[in-house]
């Protein structure tokens, strides 16, 4: 019997930091947008150079086991070098590791992660197995023995899956949450339709929300208040249409700027723990595995397993890799407990 068994993506990641990166920022009256970018033809020398194996799957699964969860994990390689090298990184785990899918026929997920002076990153993925898992290769056993489900966002034909694994876990009553990628939405909301109907947390990132909910927060509307802090209204109006799924919590992540929770009764605003940002990949596995495992813990609690999420994706953006970071709980409870200035906010729904 698992705690929680997860399924997303596993690679290799290479981080390129280069100081020559130019962020470009272009605002138009719909949205602003930077981009990262380097002269054009150009041979540039960069300052830093490491390989970390990440991925969703890889990520939250080997956050969980550090939270002190019993998990399982179902994520795809292939018979590469790259799998060598991230099979290695589970050898004194206690992660069980016996749903990993092995294909001889196909390569492993790999990654080239730019890091701009800012810290923030850009990601060139090969998607290479991730994309291909499916319904034959899943272990639906481990899934049914399995008190929580935790789906990290799938691309490709892997999507696929998503339904067929979402009525299994509710069949056989397994807690289901559920970080959806671009991949899955851009497929519209037909295609998500039964895994959202049986997800009890969904996440997204401000960018994913706004793609779903085709609602894009205007950057010259005022802010409302939101207590000590502040909720911009299409933000609130985007938590309203994704509470139209039957989740009972979702979640809306916004990097630096922190992330919001509603439960159909509050609203929850938290801002970003204070850090110094290294690298930000792995940073939104790291929150919202984070965030699951403390609502087990907490006995859902929505605010403290907002503040252990924060505090953990805090402490992963300060590395490089998406793991090294990673805290437990007792690790985590001792920085909230000397953060005096640190809160969640909640208000109620008017």
């Amino acid at each position: 019997m698992f705690d929680v068994i997860t399924i997303g993506s596993a690679t290799i990641d290479v981080f390129v930091e280069s100081d020559a990166a130019n962020i470009v920022s272009v605002s138009t009256k719909e949205k602003d947008t930077e981009f990262m970018a380097f002269p054009y033809g150009s041979k540039l020398e960069i300052d830093g150079f490491s390989t970390c194996v990440g991925g969703g799957g890889v990520n939250t699964a080997v956050n969980f086991a550090n939270l002190g969860f019993k998990t399982s994990a179902i994520f795809k390689i292939g018979h590469d070098f790259f799998a060598k090298a991230i099979l290695k990184t589970f050898e004194n785990s206690t992660l069980d590791k016996s749903s990993i899918i092995h294909c001889k026929e196909e390569k492993s997920g790999f990654s080239i992660v730019l890091i701009s002076f800012q810290g923030d990153r850009t990601v060139l993925a090969h998607r290479g197995t991730n994309a291909t898992i499916c319904e034959a290769e899943i272990n639906f056993e481990a899934i049914k023995n399995s008190k929580w489900l935790y789906i990290a966002p799938l691309n490709g034909d892997s999507t696929a899956v998503l339904d067929k694994i979402a009525k299994f876990a509710e069949e056989n009553g397994v807690h289901m949450a559920i970080n959806v990628g671009t991949t899955s939405i851009k497929q519209g909301a037909s295609a998500l339709h039964k895994v959202l109907e049986t997800a009890e947390v969904l996440i997204m990132n401000k960018e994913e929300a706004s793609m779903y909910t085709e609602i894009s927060p205007r950057p010259d509307t005022k802010m409302e208040k939101f207590s000590d802090n502040v909720i911009h209204p299409d933000v609130a109006t985007m938590l309203n249409e994704l509470k139209c799924t039957s989740a009972k919590i979702v979640i809306i992540t916004d990097g630096k700027n922190g992330a919001y929770a509603y439960d159909g009764k509050k609203y929850y605003f938290t801002p970003q723990y204070p850090a110094k940002v290294v690298s930000t990949l792995g940073a939104g596995d790291a929150f919202a595995s984070t965030f699951v495992a403390a609502l087990e813990k907490t006995d859902w609690d929505i605010e403290k397993s907002l503040a252990y999420a924060t505090v953990n994706a805090a402490s992963v953006v300060e590395q490089f890799s998406a793991q090294s970071g990673l805290l437990t709980f007792d690790e985590i409870q001792k920085r909230l407990e000397t953060s005096l200035d640190y809160k969640v906010t909640v208000l109620d729904k008017v």
